[in-house]
């Protein structure tokens, strides 16, 4: 299996369903476990070493958020994406994550951005060494970073759930270059502390975002977008 080299189960200090939830989502963000892949209760069990308790509890929150389904005489797969569930997350994500940057432009302090800038420079540093999986999760914590500097608990709460997919949504690029200068501009924009300059940035990001996923996932055609901002 591809990718990098997973924590062993039972180190972090959290419940064994959780551990488990968070690599088999992570292989299905990082396309390890592609659409359609059936996840065998016992199999899973033997390859992680555990029992089949913790991987039944796993599996069933992973239906909940929306990452596998229940298939007649299949079993559970991973579930494949609709066209609608795509624009409904990016529906979503535009609404909630555009305001984040908003308050995280009203919000942040020195110290706030200076995380911020950090996981831009892993980022650039992962990308110029050609490991494409880190550049991935350095741009998820950039994202969640954002989300955590608007300072508004119902917000974080509210994208919570979402955040597995969300994620999955961030992967779907193919011009990693291109992003990166992306959220280069929406830090400059939350460093300014200009509201207005940061939700103009957002929301050009989200819908440029939103026009590579479609047509990567779905051959749909370029559309309009909003023009970036010098």
């Amino acid at each position: 299996m591809s990718g990098e080299a997973e924590i062993p189960l039972g180190v972090a200090h959290t419940p064994l369903r959780d551990q488990i939830r968070e690599q088999l989502r992570k292989r299905i963000i990082d396309g390890r476990l592609p659409p359609g892949t059936r996840l065998v209760e016992r199999e899973l069990a033997a390859e992680l070493g555990v029992s089949r308790v913790p991987v039944r509890e796993a599996v069933r929150m992973l239906d909940s958020e929306g990452f596998v389904q229940v298939v007649p005489r299949r079993g559970v797969v991973v579930k494949q994406l609709s066209r609608t569930d795509v624009e409904e997350l990016f529906d979503v994500r535009e609404s909630l994550e555009v305001l984040a940057t908003r308050r995280a432009a009203e919000n942040s302090r020195p110290a706030d951005l200076r995380r911020l800038a950090q996981h831009l420079k892993k980022a650039r540093r992962a990308l110029d060494a050609g490991k494409i999986e880190q550049f991935g999760d350095a741009n998820e914590a950039f994202h969640d970073e954002i989300i955590a500097l608007a300072r508004n608990h119902l917000l974080a709460g509210m994208l919570e759930p979402l955040q597995g997919r969300l994620h999955w949504l961030f992967r779907q690029i193919d011009n990693p270059e291109s992003l990166w200068e992306e959220h280069q501009r929406l830090y400059n924009a939350i460093a300014s502390g200009d509201p207005e300059l940061a939700t103009t940035q957002a929301l050009s990001h989200v819908r440029i975002n939103r026009d590579i996923a479609m047509r990567l996932l779905f051959d749909e055609p370029t559309q309009d977008v909003l023009d970036s901002p010098a």
